[in-house]
């Protein structure tokens, strides 16, 4: 084997490598997101559409969101949160290299699952001209007797309207049959909630996959109950968040710093965990970072 060939194999080991930690960073980022914020509760600022689509937000967008679109999905599915309405925030997902999903309330209607359990619309059962018609049809074109015909016109008429009514029934049952369902699907679409899709044409940035990062991205549209949180706890006393973070690395550490602080510092978290201690909530991280593990607790 040249020395190009070894050059090469040593080219793709790095690129594979590189995936491997991209892949590890970006689960143990969603780790950290899903430790963070799920369970938490959001008040919405805006009205939102009562399906899985939710409401699309592009943060390094000018327009941030398309508001005609969101129109249209909740004209289309109804709309499951208002302003003012507090709701828990259910599942955080990333999206590889494309969005952060924030499921509220259960994400939105048309999941899957969803579509699992939706019956289908109810036709009519309704019948065109019967075996009876043809014949008494046919008879009264040969007949050649008048009270004959006459008789199989009178023959025909009944059958046809028996038959018709009995279409009119059929078509008014389903009519009602296909209203109930959709009564029950608006309710059930009012009760999924919605989500928020925070979505990013280039990938999404490091400081997007933190907590702060998520709370920032959407200010704007949902107030968080808990806030940033905090590095820090002290015989008990809560210190304040720091969001000016100097330098790199385990020097800079320092009591007051948030998680999006010290991960701007020393990279996503390795492990990530959620514990009471009294009346507070911890929130547990570790990080590796040059050969040594730094573990962090963080309250709100």
């Amino acid at each position: 084997m040249n020395r190009n060939t070894h050059a090469s194999w040593r080219t793709v080991a790095a690129l594979f490598g590189l995936t491997i930690f991209a892949s590890h960073a970006q689960a143990q980022s969603e780790a950290t997101l899903r430790a963070a914020l799920e369970g938490k509760t959001v008040t919405v600022k805006v009205d939102m559409p009562a399906t899985s689509k939710g409401i699309d937000v592009f943060p390094e967008e000018a327009m941030r969101v398309n508001w005609r679109e969101m129109a249209d999905r909740m004209k289309d599915n109804g709309t499951a949160l208002k302003p003012g309405q507090s709701v828990m925030i259910t599942k955080v997902v990333l999206k590889k290299d494309s969005h952060v999903e924030v499921q509220l309330g259960g994400g939105g209607y048309g999941t899957f699952g969803d579509q699992l359990t939706n019956s289908s619309s109810v036709s009519a059962n309704t019948q065109s001209e019967t075996t009876l018609e043809r014949q008494l049809r046919d008879s009264i074109k040969t007949t050649t007797n008048a009270s004959k015909k006459k008789q199989f016109e009178k023959e025909l008429a009944s059958a046809r309207s028996a038959r018709e009514r009995e279409n009119s029934k059929s078509q008014a049952e389903a009519a009602q049959a296909n209203q109930a369902r959709e009564a029950n699907l608006r309710a059930k679409r009012a009760e999924s909630g919605s989500r928020f899709n925070i979505r990013y044409k280039h990938g999404i940035p490091a400081d997007a996959m933190t907590p702060a990062g998520v709370m920032k991205a959407l200010a704007q549209y949902a107030e968080f109950a808990d806030g940033p949180m905090s590095l820090g706890v002290t015989k008990g006393v809560i210190l304040p968040a720091r969001t000016d973070a100097a330098g790199n690395g385990i020097a800079a550490l320092k009591k007051g710093l948030t998680v999006a602080d010290v991960e701007a510092l020393l990279g996503p978290a390795s492990t990530a965990s959620e514990v009471k201690e009294g009346t507070m909530t911890v929130m547990k991280r570790t990080y590796v970072t040059d050969g040594k593990r730094v573990a962090a607790s963080f309250v709100g």
